[in-house]
Parts: C-alpha cells; sequence; structure tokens
C-alpha cells in the first residue's frame, strides 16, 4: 500500500528508526570524523588567502588571453624580482568595468610589486595603470582571526544561556557540543579540500552556527514535549521517548535542510563551479558542507548525547529500572496489563449458564459478614424487641 511505504511512515514520525539506541555506533563515527579533521589540520593545513597570511594581489584585463596564460606570466614576473613569491590563487572575477583575473601572490616590497605589474604590461602590450595591485599585510589578518574567534565566544555564551533558560544545562551541554563538532567536521572538509581561507568563510562559519542551533533546537523543542512528565508512568525510558522525538521531528530536520541547500548548491555549483564567479566558492562550500553536516549533528549527535547525560540522573536512572523490572514481570507473566480481556475459556463459561453466573456473582465473598436479619430479631444484643423482657415488673397488669 502507499501509506505504508517508508516516507508515509516517516512523515507520521512511525518509521521506528533506533538512533539512540545505536547512539554507540554514532560516537565512534563521530570520533573518526575528528581524528580525520584534526590529521588534516596538522599535515595538510589550511589555505589562507592574503587577508590572513599578508600578500599581493594584481588584477589584469581577462582580454589579455586566458586565466591560465595570466598565471604563467605572473609567475615569470615574480622570478625575475628574485624575490623567492610565488603564485597562490588565480581566478577569473566580474565587475560592473568588466571581467579581470584576480591573481594572489605571495609577500612582495613596493619595489618588486611595481616591478611585477611594469613586466606584465609589457608582455601583454598594456599600459601598466590598467594592472591594478593591493598590499595585505599579515596584522591585518592576525585582527580579522581575533574579532572572529571572540564573535564565537560571545555567541557560544548568549546560546548556553538561551537553553539554560529555555530547556536545561544537560540540553545546552548537549547542543554546544553539536555546534562544535559542526566546526571541527566542517572545517576538517575545508582543509581536505584545499580552498582558500578568506573573511567570506570566517562568515560562513559564523552563519552555520545559526542554522545548526536552529535544527537542534527543533528535535529538542520535541523531545521535551515528549518526556514532559515521564516519570509519572512506567511505559517508556528516557532514551526510547527521546528517539520517538527524533523520528517524529526527523523529516520536518530533513525538509528544512534541504530547502536551505538549494540555494547554497546553486551559488556552489552553478555560480562558482558553472559561471566561474570565484568569490562565491569560499562561501557557497563552507555553507553547503556547514549545513549538510549541522543536520547529521542534531540527529546522531545531539540527541543521544543528551540521552547519554540524562541516563546520569538518578531520577531518570531509577525511571528506567521501574520500566525495565516492569517488562520484565510482563514477560514472565507475573503481572496482567492494564485493559487485557479475560480469558476466552471464562466468557464462553458465562454464555452457556448465565444462572450460575449469576449465583457466582451473588455468592458472599470469603470473611463477610451475612447479609441477612441479626439473631433474634434484629434487636442489638439478641435482645427480643417490644421491651419486657425478663426485667422485674415486666408483666401485665390486670
Amino acid at each position: 500500500m502507499a501509506g505504508s511505504g517508508l516516507a508515509s511512515r516517516l512523515y507520521r514520525g512511525e518509521a521506528g528508526l533506533d538512533i539512540v539506541g545505536r547512539r554507540k555506533l554514532w560516537f565512534a563515527v563521530a570520533g573518526l570524523l575528528v581524528l580525520v579533521s584534526v590529521l588534516s589540520f596538522a599535515v595538510l593545513k589550511f589555505s589562507l588567502g592574503i587577508e590572513f597570511a599578508g600578500g599581493n594581489s594584481f588584477q589584469v584585463p581577462a582580454s589579455v588571453g586566458t586565466l591560465e596564460q595570466t598565471e604563467e606570466e605572473v609567475d615569470k614576473a615574480l622570478a625575475a624580482t628574485g624575490s623567492g613569491a610565488e603564485v597562490v590563487t588565480a581566478q577569473k572575477v566580474g565587475s560592473t568595468s568588466g571581467e579581470y583575473y584576480e591573481v594572489r601572490t605571495s609577500q612582495l616590497s613596493q619595489e618588486q610589486a611595481t616591478d611585477v605589474k611594469n613586466d606584465l604590461a609589457g608582455v601583454f602590450g598594456i599600459n601598466a595603470d590598467q594592472i591594478s595591485g593591493n598590499q595585505v599585510s599579515e596584522a591585518w589578518g592576525d585582527q580579522v582571526t581575533s574579532r572572529a574567534l571572540l564573535g564565537l565566544v560571545i555567541f557560544v555564551l548568549v546560546v548556553a544561556v538561551y537553553l539554560i533558560l529555555r530547556f536545561e544545562w544537560r540540553m545546552a551541554a548537549a547542543a554546544i557540543a553539536s555546534l562544535f563538532m559542526n566546526l571541527i567536521l566542517t572545517a576538517g572538509i575545508y582543509s581536505l579540500v584545499g580552498f582558500e581561507v578568506t573573511p567570506s568563510t570566517v562568515i560562513g562559519f559564523l552563519t552555520i552556527l545559526g542554522f545548526a542551533l536552529y535544527d537542534v533546537v527543533v528535535v529538542f523543542d520535541k523531545v521535551q514535549e515528549n518526556t514532559r512528565g515521564i516519570t509519572a508512568n512506567n511505559n517508556q525510558t528516557y532514551g526510547e521517548a527521546a528517539n520517538l522525538a527524533l523520528n517524529q521531528s526527523l523529516m520536518r530536520s530533513l525538509n528544512t535542510s534541504v530547502v536551505a541547500l538549494l540555494p547554497v548548491g546553486g551559488l556552489l555549483f552553478i555560480g562558482a563551479g558553472l559561471l566561474g564567479a570565484g568569490t562565491l566558492k569560499d562561501l557557497g562550500l563552507v555553507l553547503f558542507v556547514g549545513m549538510a553536516v549541522a543536520f547529521l549533528t542534531s540527529i546522531l549527535l545531539a540527541t543521544p548525547l543528551l540521552v547519554l547525560l540524562k541516563n546520569q540522573e538518578p531520577r531518570i536512572q531509577a525511571h528506567n529500572k521501574r520500566v525495565l523490572a516492569r517488562r520484565g514481570a510482563l514477560a514472565r507473566g507475573e503481572i496482567t496489563p492494564k485493559g487485557t480481556p479475560r480469558p476466552a475459556a471464562e466468557a464462553d463459561a458465562e454464555a452457556i449458564d448465565p444462572e450460575a453466573a449469576a449465583l457466582a456473582g451473588s455468592a458472599p465473598k470469603v470473611g463477610a459478614r451475612p447479609a441477612g436479619k441479626r439473631a433474634g430479631g434484629g434487636a442489638r444484643g439478641g435482645r427480643p424487641s417490644g421491651g419486657g423482657g425478663n426485667r422485674p415488673g415486666g408483666a401485665k397488669r390486670r
């Protein structure tokens, strides 16, 4: 049937995916990915743009030839200066004044940068004024980095306060751990791909933090709804209620992530890939990877980590033990669940002989007092009614 497919059951939250129960697997995978990311940081490092590492950039009109030819000529001009500088990146950029090639190099002195511009003007047959150049010092990059870290610290503090007030400290801890995991994995992929780290990259990292927080709050809100007053009954453990919340909010989180990834994918694959807008690839990659990782961490990491923390709480531990003990008693037949119908044999016997069933129902219980009159006509203590008795003067007068 169409209504019993996986997609339909996911929309109704009835897929029964055991996500929380397999939390050890997710934690192991997350630990492995973190290890790969850290090794990438140490071995491959990051390709820092001139905004962070310092350097020079030259803008050459695109009419001089292809990007490869321009990069080759810049390499020759750099070698002629004897500075040991080399080309870091080269990309085609469009603006209102027309298209041009932006070639970024290592740090050059003012005289060396002027020599490179003159050499390029002579090779391409244009005026040196048509080639613009910029120089960025490493100190400016340090300033951008420090401000970005300050913004990250402030964001995390504000998020922690909000989550503690909105939920509780355990949910805040799980959410913040998920945010940091999102940052580490996104940075690891960025390092492996080798894209240049620019101010746009930093802006993208701060943007994905907000998206990741939204995804976690959506899931935690459903977890809180399912686990409110959970210790009042013995039907579900905390982990099972949280897992049900994950199943119920899975499609909502997935739809939100897909809708958010579509325009970002357009920036990355169409804008930067097909149209060659190189300034978009730095921002597009970090947003695309970060949003995809945010969905996975909110489902596979944040809630399982929350369950791990909540299971350390004595109240939840006692509740989980009661639930498991009750299930064990039900399995052994020691107790009967509420609402269980009577055995069929009793119902059949009542249907065959209704009079016997009525008499059985009216029979007094063992130890019950008789419902008839008391001894002696119902008077207290068995005394005859009507007064007199053996008292003197009780005879009739003549």
